[in-house]
């Protein structure tokens, strides 16, 4: 299997390929290519907007891979999706593509436009966190078939699985999936509570007909100059309430090395038994 690895937004060092390379040594079937694109820098981004997409449409349209693996999230893929949505040739339809983040943008416009496997889970810069080389051998399992690295909760409806704030902002655009029917898993780090409030009421106003919401884990929370007064999941079902949404507990994502894999769509009966 080979998986072509890329920066839509942020870049990643040498040596988090080569923690990523380590761990791909327990995947004998396995090859990592990285695009020189990986470590290129311009400001905030993993070089300019052009280089980053020119970069995406080298590994998503060469019929020699059979994956994309997403290097980093920060900020930025955004700025590329609908052109690279718009561009991609046939052999995209045939690959994994798994990130989260804010990879969550190119996730959502590649399930809407239905092509390829998308799938929330853990990144290349993953390799960095404590007990990094967990997350790195789960995405890599997953891309060689393991379905033990599945969020447990996956149940016979469809799912997709977003950054709170990704999802918020992907509200109201052309890269917006039909979420309708779906269990959505949402998670977030380093907002403030009444943040979270505040992208709450923007979502649920946006999830008519879901299955349900999940809450994935709300992390390194900033304090506050007062109390909001209701923690992370108090607010998600304050929310889910108001619009007659279905909250349906607590899932295994989040921005962390446990990070589970969670697949776009349906994932099929065989690899949830």
């Amino acid at each position: 299997m080979r998986i072509a690895i890329c920066a839509p937004a942020t870049p990643i060092t040498r040596e988090d390929a080569a923690h990523a390379g380590a761990a791909a040594r327990d995947f004998p079937g396995i090859e990592l290519h990285f695009h020189p694109q990986c470590f290129a820098s311009d400001g905030h981004f993993a070089g300019p907007d052009a280089l980053r997409l020119a970069a995406f449409l080298d590994c998503a349209n060469d019929p020699g891979f059979d994956a994309v693996w997403f290097a980093r999230g920060g900020y930025g893929s955004n700025r590329i999706a609908q052109a690279a949505i718009a561009a991609l040739a046939p052999a995209a339809a045939a690959k994994a593509w798994l990130g989260y983040s804010d990879m969550g943008y190119l996730l959502a416009g590649l399930y809407r436009a239905r092509i390829g496997r998308p799938a929330h889970g853990p990144m290349v810069a993953d390799g960095r966190r404590e007990a990094g080389g967990a997350a790195l051998r789960r995405a890599l399992g997953w891309l060689a078939g393991d379905r033990s690295t599945l969020e447990p909760g996956l149940d016979r409806r469809p799912a997709a699985a977003f950054n709170l704030t990704t999802l918020a902002m992907l509200c109201g655009t052309p890269l917006m999936p039909g979420l309708a029917g779906h269990v959505v898993l949402v998670e977030e780090v380093s907002e403030h509570l009444y943040a979270i409030d505040r992208l709450l009421f923007h979502l649920t106003a946006h999830l008519s007909g879901i299955a349900g919401l999940r809450l994935g884990r709300v992390s390194e929370v900033p304090g506050n100059d007062r109390p909001f007064g209701a923690d992370a999941e108090e607010i998600a079902r304050y929310w889910c309430a108001r619009h007659a949404i279905p909250f349906l507990g607590r899932a295994d994502i989040g921005h962390d090395a446990a990070n589970r894999i969670v697949p776009f769509g349906l994932v099929s009966p065989a690899a949830q038994d």
